[in-house]
């Protein structure tokens, strides 16, 4: 682990996120000359053997990371995890004649989610809207449609924190899952999964790039609307190059891989989430009420932790002295998303034990001088 420079800043941004140091050296040294080719990495062309490579290595590098079998594909698309609100549904939808989907609403990008599926089937939420996002309905609650052509939830939900410790049986109907803040971070099983999506500005890469894993089955059924662009087959059949991929995204991603590899795969990480977030949900609970996590345990963020100051709704002047505070102790982008407020702590697998552990070292410092 690369120690940290005396002054370096701390991003806790929530997205885009922190890359490691290594690979925006590695990214640096090959921006003017890509392997020998006198280039940029930005000016290869989609079809040269040069990023044939690089795209092939990235893939490669994606099924050793998450054992992914045969019977899968890996594309590299544009539009954000956004896109891909529309992309499933025209997608899948279709895979059986009811054009009907279950939803598992836990917090803002799942609603979003469910909001744009709308428009092209039935589709049925299957918990009902909470008055605030904290928890996950137990399982036995849900009203799951064996007829679905498919269940959809997010692994976890960036703006409230709220993720799954487990992943949700849903028997013969395929599963769909946004993990766009939280894969790479644990390790699961593929072959539970119908399709799996991300955006890359959490984990994995710098934004630019999606990234959806979907099983061959479920592949050739857009409904006649579906633009070529999120037409699943069209890009499998063109190895994601149907059209100019986000060729330099791609790339950084790959180094973004080569780099968990060489940690120590995605049990690493999944150690280094569980240290991390450990440290900074033992400090709330060990703080007396003056800091709070809205959640109910069982579904705590590894990824995305929120924080009130001072009592449970809050703070708000304590909460700007704390932001203010962070940012001059070179702890940067640790406000709360707009629409809940208060603090939020992110914790992807770029930044480090150590300089987690710097944060709760402030977080302490601030308590200890303004409890009242």
């Amino acid at each position: 682990m690369t120690s940290m420079a005396e002054n370096q800043v701390i991003n806790f941004s929530p997205g885009p996120a922190k890359l490691p140091a290594e690979v925006l050296e590695q990214a640096q040294k090959e921006l003017m000359n890509y392997n020998n080719t006198g280039v940029s990495v930005m000016e290869l062309s989609h079809r040269s053997a040069d990023f044939t490579k690089i795209i092939t290595r990235t893939e490669d590098n994606l099924r050793k990371l998450l054992n992914i079998p045969d019977n899968y594909k890996v594309l590299f698309l544009q539009g954000g995890g956004t896109g891909q609100f529309s992309a499933v549904p025209l997608n899948l939808l279709s895979h059986k004649p009811d054009l009907a989907a279950d939803y598992i609403v836990t917090g803002s990008w799942s609603a979003k989610a469910a909001q744009e599926a709308q428009k092209y089937g039935k589709i049925h939420q299957v918990v009902p809207k909470p008055s605030t996002y904290t928890e996950i309905p137990d399982s036995i609650t849900w009203n799951l449609n064996p007829n679905a052509s498919y269940v959809y939830y997010c692994a976890n939900e960036t703006i409230h924190g709220v993720e799954f410790q487990y992943i949700p049986d849903t028997g013969d109907v395929p599963l769909v899952v946004d993990m766009s803040s939280n894969i790479l971070t644990r390790n699961v099983d593929i072959t539970k999964f119908g399709a799996i999506f991300a955006g890359a500005q959490k984990n994995i890469g710098c934004a630019g790039v999606t990234l959806v894993i979907i099983r061959d089955d479920l592949i050739g059924h857009a409904l006649p609307i579906c633009p070529i662009i999120f037409d699943f087959k069209v890009q499998c059949g063109n190895n994601s190059l149907y059209n100019t991929p986000p060729t330099y995204s791609i790339y950084i991603m790959g180094l973004v891989f080569e780099w968990i590899l060489a940690r120590g795969g995605v049990s690493a990480m999944e150690r280094a989430a569980i240290t991390k977030s450990s440290a900074v949900y033992d400090l709330i609970e060990d703080s007396q009420g003056f800091y709070v996590c809205p959640l109910n345990k069982d579904c705590r963020s590894r990824m995305n932790v929120p924080v009130r100051i001072g009592a449970p709704n809050g703070d708000e002047a304590l909460e700007r002295k704390f932001l203010e505070e962070a940012e001059k102790n070179r702890l940067i982008s640790l406000k709360g998303h707009r629409s809940v407020g208060g603090l939020r702590i992110s914790l992807y697998n770029a930044v480090s034990v150590e300089e987690t552990q710097v944060l709760v070292n402030f977080m302490k410092d601030f308590m200890a001088r303004h409890r009242q």
